[in-house]
């Protein structure tokens, strides 16, 4: 079968996310164990260079087909939707049966992975606000607001000011990005290329990862609250940006470009995303990472998060979890619709 440019496209970016989902539930899984095991250290940060980057670039590529009209408003309520439905459930979870105390219970302070959902219609919104402007002005733009945004005096977390603003060009790059050209131009020198590149990246990490705070991969702390106060601390950003940039295109060289099995699994990473924490609340709030002293453990886990992963993707969970995952909005545009008559259409 011949497939257009387009279809190549899409099966490239759901094999990518697909992918990306397993190296979030692997960061997420390994986490609490990172400071007891180099090596798990050096995976968590070499995984931390790319994985966040590259997400929100294939979300951005995704989004080319719905931001216009109804589509583009039935994506934000089903976001919104999603937001309040797990933001409640989490705090819930975290107050009755995981007993957390120490984070912010607040629908303005996104809950620990819920950040991508504020962070995705900000970036909806803020990508039809530059609508006037070129590609390139854009991300100009943006880049500029990512850099200004660790300098905001408030608690990162809030809002998910930070990250919207850190990672919102990539989500540009995503939604502008060309697959014909990337296609054409990514030789199988070049891919090999970048793959060295990826695994050289995995050993500075190996050799050199513990000066690299964590914090400032994951775009979420101010430049106050990374220990940098000076007034240069900006360059420090525009670093961290040449570093995921890197790090996100030298990784694309292991994303196969043919349909397979994790092509259709990535069709539903959202479920994926949206019930993992579950499962690394539970583990985090047992005695389970007591248990694994030794590298053989982790390689054991490693293969339970990928293990887990897969089952998240499948078609059965969908099925099962849909209605509060993929709500429907369909009576909320009719609502909208009934308001901008009455009210508006005057």
């Amino acid at each position: 079968m011949d497939y257009t440019i387009e279809q190549k496209g899409e099966t490239f970016f759901l094999n990518l996310r697909f992918i990306l989902i397993v190296t979030v539930f692997i960061s997420n899984a390994i986490e609490p164990l990172i400071t007891r095991m180099s090596g798990l250290h050096t995976l968590y940060m070499w995984i931390y260079s790319f994985h966040m980057p590259l997400f929100v670039l294939v979300t951005g590529y995704f989004a080319k087909n719905s931001m216009e009209g109804k589509t583009c408003r039935k994506v934000l309520f089903q976001i919104a939707i999603q937001y309040v439905i797990f933001q409640t459930l989490y705090s819930l979870l975290d107050t009755f049966f995981f007993h957390v105390d120490d984070i912010h219970r607040s629908f303005f302070a996104p809950y620990l992975l819920l950040w991508f959902l504020f962070s995705h219609a900000c970036w909806r919104l803020l990508l039809l606000m530059l609508g006037k402007f070129s590609a390139g002005q854009q991300l100009l733009f943006a880049a500029i607001f990512g850099i200004l945004a660790g300098y905001l005096p408030i608690e990162g977390v809030w809002l998910s000011l930070s990250r919207t603003f850190v990672f919102f060009p990539f989500f540009l790059i995503g939604y502008h990005f060309s697959f014909d050209i990337f296609a054409l131009r990514f030789h199988s020198w070049i891919k090999r290329a970048a793959a060295a590149i990826s695994v050289l990246l995995f050993i500075g990490f190996g050799l050199w990862g513990n000066n690299l705070p964590a914090g400032w991969l994951y775009g979420s702390m101010t430049y106050a609250e990374l220990g940098q106060q000076m007034w240069y601390a900006g360059l420090f950003r525009i670093a961290i940006y040449a570093l995921q940039l890197t790090a996100s295109a030298a990784f694309l060289a292991f994303v196969p470009m043919t349909s397979g099995k994790i092509t259709e699994l990535g069709r539903r990473t959202v479920y994926v995303f949206l019930l993992h924490g579950i499962i690394i609340r539970f583990m985090a709030s047992s005695s389970f990472y007591e248990s694994i002293t030794n590298i053989g453990g982790a390689v054991l886990l490693i293969t339970a998060a990928i293990l887990c992963t897969i089952l998240l993707a499948q078609p059965g969970v969908k099925r099962l979890f849909q209605p509060i995952i993929e709500p429907t909005v369909d009576k909320i545009l009719q609502l909208e619709n009934v308001v901008i008559h009455r009210f508006f259409a005057r």
